[in-house]
């Protein structure tokens, strides 16, 4: 591998997966690429940028502009994809002084509009459907060391 531009930024989770899967790595063929390049490839696809393209993330930080959001925020933003305004808050640094309630609601519905959920989890509209869905799982029990229920 030749390195064209050596540390050129931080790259988004679906930068990351769209070169994986340039070199060939899919749920069916591992043999193309490294164990390891493997291993992140299967994280990659059960996140958000499963279903991301290149067209979503650019029109989300050209949207995002306006909040003077800084470069990490944005990415852990595009990464995460938190569809609530909580989720906003613990992104963003002093969220309550640069942004207030009413843009990090705006920013969360800027999330959920321009961002596509990844395939596996069921879109979220507010908390108290957050509520009902953590009721209605069926929560398994945390394991210890030792692989026994706590």
């Amino acid at each position: 591998m030749k390195i064209i531009k050596a540390n050129d930024g931080p790259l988004t989770n679906f930068e990351v997966l769209d070169y994986l899967r340039s070199r060939g790595a899919s749920k069916e063929v591992a043999v193309t690429v490294a164990p390891s390049e493997y291993k992140v490839f299967e994280y990659l696809v059960e996140t958000a940028a499963c279903n991301q393209t290149r067209e979503h993330v650019t029109d989300f930080v050209q949207k995002v502009k306006t909040y003077n959001l800084a470069k990490a925020e944005v990415l852990n933003i595009i990464n995460i994809r938190p569809p609530l305004p909580v989720g906003i808050f613990t992104i963003v640094e002093n969220c309550d002084a640069r942004l207030g309630e009413a843009a990090a609601e705006e920013l969360a519905e800027m999330v959920s509009e321009t961002l596509p959920p990844p395939l596996a989890q069921p879109e979220i509209q507010d908390a108290d459907q957050l509520d009902e869905t953590i009721a209605d799982g069926n929560p398994q029990p945390i394991a210890d060391s030792d692989g026994e229920a706590a």
